[in-house]
């Protein structure tokens, strides 16, 4: 059994040596398929390398990796009771009794106490903050709630045209009607709904501009700042203006996209569409028979809209009832393939279902929801000129002045090397560039490799560089002595092999990610292109770089010609790297995507989560006691009587009672 042993371990060890002396295009292989490096000879300067620490059996056994962000569990926002002390509320004498020309703010401040208003903390400490400052109504006039109050609760009313929940922005306004026997109750009624229907607007406020979830505490793959919000300020536009609607809807996104999305919200929701699921397992080939052809058929049909019938609709219209796959409805059946940016191969699978049925409608409306809430962590404007790249879509397209010029394919982060989502600027076009490998490369997919063939990135066409730049030998480096921090750089040269291709387009950003060429074409003809380390692979690169440029795909080549080089990009042009499972297209339709990385699905949660939360605590009735209770009486006022339609509020906002209506109506 011994003797056996040896002779396992003498055989092993020839084995071994005998593939480290392989033909270098064979050892090529899987790291070429990887990273598109091509096999090169190329002189590097030998050096005597010196530091060389040995490592120990256990961490030659932990192999250690560098782990790629991840996603965290969303916690809502918490929410506080608006303290209110600040504001110097002291309660009224016993005897006092308002007077009839209205409330006044410091009267009313007596009703303050022990109300458990419940609100975000920036939105309860804006409260405090901006009362204590402008000791006065905003929503009130007179006795009764005013026209501005009346148009921003039915602003806050229409949220649910925006994707947002209406109830979440729920006020309960006073009653038109009150007695005048009880005043101190009616001011108790009306200083509660100031501040609840600040606190409200404010949320709105916040929500239109920011959206209801911080993207960056969903995962490490997103990276949005948040725009600055100066919620006083908001308060103070609005204590001034009687054009509540413009200001708030101003806070929304005002990007055409946003606008598209809402108005396929609305359609979905007035839709009496019944959802028609199809098998998504069906293969259908022509000839044969199957209960799944109407169906497919009837959505064909329903997506032509009211485009012209043609041919097509003549053959949809005579065979919508047909089970047998007639032969002449192949050519039917290869448009709408083809339509969908799939083979038209005229055979009914699953790819097909997808792209003919689609998503229900319930599915629909939720990304909708999704992207509205999505574009509300851009920007406002998203520019005139920017480029986008939406990851669901494979797609990279760019707008100038608002027309979209080019749409291409794309490749993104494979789902082990996600693509994040982020906004930033483009700065340079790199000419025949080299390519920096990134250490999360060199320590998780190049190690393994090198730690058995120390000099594979000599033969490979890779540089490797010290920590003081200095060239050394990958075959010098004993890498076994290194685990998740590697002291060296390794970059690629510019070559046909090339891991970028012939040109990458830069917006330095902490993820490392740009737009690039890639050896690897036969990959923009798959429909699922999910392959790359994180980057975005261009189908068009030339197109895309002369594009932002602004100049012409003739001087890309020419650049290209001599070699190495830099061009930088002198307009300011924003690049998008999205994630958006349902985008407008550039005639505004909205499509629909896979949604690859699963952030769908977290989002909603997040929201759910928020939504919960805030409806905890949603109003109901006001519950505010009354001060010094009293019957009702026969005298009450309409809500609209404190001042006249169409006029600003005289003097500060406030308008009393016998300036709107006769002295005798009072008596």
């Amino acid at each position: 059994m011994k003797h056996s042993g040896k002779t396992v371990s003498f055989v092993l060890a020839v084995a071994t040596a005998l593939s480290f002396s392989a033909p270098p295009a064979q050892a090529q292989g899987l790291f070429e398929a990887l990273f598109g490096g091509g096999f090169k000879n190329r002189p590097v300067e030998r050096r005597e390398f010196q530091s060389r620490p040995k490592r120990s059996k256990q961490q030659r056994a932990a192999a250690p990796k560098i782990s790629g962000p991840s996603y965290y569990t969303y916690k809502a926002d918490a929410l506080v009771r608006a303290d209110f002390a600040a504001l110097g509320a002291v309660a009224q004498p016993a005897a006092f009794e308002p007077a009839l020309t209205g409330a006044t703010f410091r009267e009313s401040l007596a009703g303050l106490q022990g109300f458990d208003l419940k609100a975000e903390k920036g939105v309860a400490r804006t409260l405090s903050e901006y009362y204590a400052a402008n000791p006065d109504f905003i929503w009130v006039s007179g006795l009764s709630a005013n026209g501005r109050a009346q148009e921003a609760v039915r602003v806050l009313g229409e949220a649910g045209s925006y994707g947002l929940d209406p109830a979440e922005y729920s006020v309960v306004v006073p009653a038109a009607s009150y007695s005048m026997d009880n005043t101190q109750a009616r001011l108790v009624e009306l200083i509660r709904f100031e501040m609840t229907l600040s606190a409200r607007v404010l949320r709105y406020v916040s929500d239109a501009q920011n959206g209801r979830v911080d993207p960056n505490r969903l995962s490490g793959y997103h990276d949005l700042p948040l725009k600055p919000l100066d919620m006083v300020a908001a308060l103070k536009t609005l204590a001034r203006t009687q054009e509540v609607r413009t200001y708030l809807e101003s806070r929304h996104p005002q990007a055409p996209e946003y606008q598209a999305l809402r108005v396929e919200l609305e359609s979905l929701e007035a839709s009496a569409e019944n959802d028609i699921i199809v098998d998504p397992k069906l293969l259908l080939k022509p000839g044969e028979i199957n209960v799944e052809l109407p169906k497919i058929l009837q959505l064909i049909a329903r997506d032509l809209g009211d485009q012209p019938a043609g041919e097509h609709g003549e053959l949809l219209t005579r065979y919508a009832n047909s089970e047998l796959y007639m032969p002449e409805l192949v050519p039917v059946i290869k448009a709408a393939q083809e339509k969908a940016g799939l083979k038209g191969d005229g055979v009914i699978g699953p790819r097909t279902v997808q792209a003919i049925a689609g998503n229900s409608k319930a599915e629909r409306l939720q990304k909708v929801k999704i992207a509205l809430e999505q574009l509300r962590w851009l920007p406002v404007e998203l520019g005139g000129t920017r480029v986008f790249i939406n990851q669901p879509a494979y797609t990279a397209s760019y707008v100038e002045n608002g027309v979209e010029k080019l749409n291409m394919r794309t490749v993104i982060g494979k789902p082990s090397n996600q693509t994040s989502f982020f906004y930033d600027e483009i700065e340079q076009v790199d000419y025949n560039p080299y390519w920096g490998v990134p250490q999360s490369i060199i320590v998780n997919e190049m190690l393994p490799r090198l730690r058995r063939d120390p000099g594979y990135l000599d033969r490979a066409g890779y540089e490797v560089s010290d920590s003081r730049g200095r060239r050394i030998p990958s075959s010098a480096v004993n890498w076994g002595a290194y685990g998740s921090k590697v002291p060296f750089s390794v970059r690629q040269a510019p070559s046909e092999a090339n891991a970028l291709g012939e040109l990458k387009i830069l917006f330095p950003n902490k993820h490392a990610i740009y737009m690039h060429d890639t050896p690897q074409k036969e990959l923009f003809d798959r429909e699922s292109r999910a392959f790359s380390h994180g980057c975005v692979r261009l189908q068009q690169p030339r197109e895309m770089a002369a594009a932002v440029l602004g100049t012409s795909v003739d001087h890309i080549a020419e650049k290209l010609k001599q070699g190495h080089s830099t061009e930088k990009v002198t307009r300011k042009i924003p690049v998008y790297v999205a994630y958006f499972t349902a985008w407008p297209n550039a005639s505004g339709k909205v499509e629909y995507f896979a949604d690859v990385y699963d952030r769908d699905a977290r989002l909603v949660q997040a929201l759910e989560k928020t939504d919960a939360l805030r409806l905890s605590v949603a109003p109901t009735a006001d519950k505010a006691p009354a001060l010094d209770p009293a019957p009702v009486s026969g005298t009450q006022r309409p809500m609209d009587m404190e001042m006249p339609t169409g006029e600003e509020p005289l003097d500060d906002a406030r308008v009393g009672i016998d300036a709107a209506v006769p002295t005798e109506a009072i008596n």
